[in-house]
């Protein structure tokens, strides 16, 4: 039986009341008295709600955190709440559009590198909670004439990400998971970079890309054989390193299995259970 148009109504109305402080409290929820709200009550139930939501977007943002303060990242994470409400049960997913949200953020747009390290951390979130599987075995390559190298297409392993910055978002990300941070990012060139989120096993990993890796790598994630992708690859960026560069994915475990026509090969061997090191996951990359 679906829900009659008033249920949907009253759940709209509470739901929105509880991100929006401006809202009145829901005319159907009422006190130990039924001719008066439950005021208080409601305004408990609401903070509680932002501040669940908000600790949530902590754990999977710490380098936005460190970089503009925890206070003035709850402050943030508020207005983001309240515009952008969850769509999902799963806490792990909130914050999908957080990196957007930065985008068009006037108080930091001085800072435009911002989005993309929060776009780096979401693929990290969503790396580590990717569907499991054996990488590609590298020795599976051996199975393929040398003359038809060239022919493979390649199936990218579930936890793979890949993000392109015109800002060192990686270099950024990766000086907050070591001491001294901000040392570091005063050395950084303000140059592009790309990188690759990718978890083969249990342990998310999370690598600067070499010259035309990106370009690679999008190629094999859309379909082009090995030869096609190198050709835009190189086109790209002419210091491609090919051998560098699907050597590098290799022993990422960013590839998960690869085909050539009458020839199908994936890795046989067992996947190791997973393991839940939740309580690691960001001091881990």
């Amino acid at each position: 039986m679906s829900a009659s148009p008033s249920l949907h109504t009253g759940q709209a109305s509470f739901s929105s009341a509880l991100i929006k402080p401006d809202h009145p409290t829901p005319e159907d929820v009422i006190g130990p008295k039924p001719e008066k709200k439950a005021q208080k009550r409601f305004g408990v139930y609401r903070n509680n709600v932002i501040v669940s939501l908000t600790e949530a977007m902590m754990a999977s943002f710490p380098t936005i955190a460190a970089l503009v303060g925890e206070d003035y990242f709850r402050a943030m994470a508020r207005v983001y709440i309240t515009n952008h409400p969850p769509r999902t049960a799963i806490l792990s997913r909130y914050g999908d559009q957080f990196a957007s949200f930065l985008d068009g953020f006037e108080p930091v747009q001085a800072f435009p590198y911002m989005g993309d390290v929060a776009r780096i951390e979401f693929a990290w979130q969503e790396a580590y909670h990717a569907a499991d599987q054996s990488p590609l075995d590298p020795t599976s390559l051996q199975q393929i004439p040398p003359d038809r190298l060239a022919e493979l297409t390649f199936t990218l392993h579930p936890a793979c990400r890949l993000l392109a910055s015109p800002y060192p978002a990686y270099s950024i990300w990766a000086a907050h998971k070591q001491d001294a941070p901000q040392e570091t990012m005063a050395s950084l060139p303000q140059e592009a970079e790309a990188s690759l989120i990718t978890r083969p096993q249990w342990d998310v990993m999370a690598i600067k890309l070499p010259a035309g890796g990106f370009a690679f790598l999008n190629a094999l994630g859309e379909g082009l054989t090995l030869g096609q992708a190198a050709a835009v690859a190189l086109e790209a960026a002419p210091a491609f390193d090919f051998a560098r560069n699907l050597g590098g994915l290799l022993e990422t475990g960013a590839l998960a299995g690869l085909h050539l026509p009458s020839i199908d090969v994936k890795d046989q061997r067992e996947p190791k259970p997973y393991q839940d090191n939740s309580a690691n996951q960001h001091h881990e990359s």
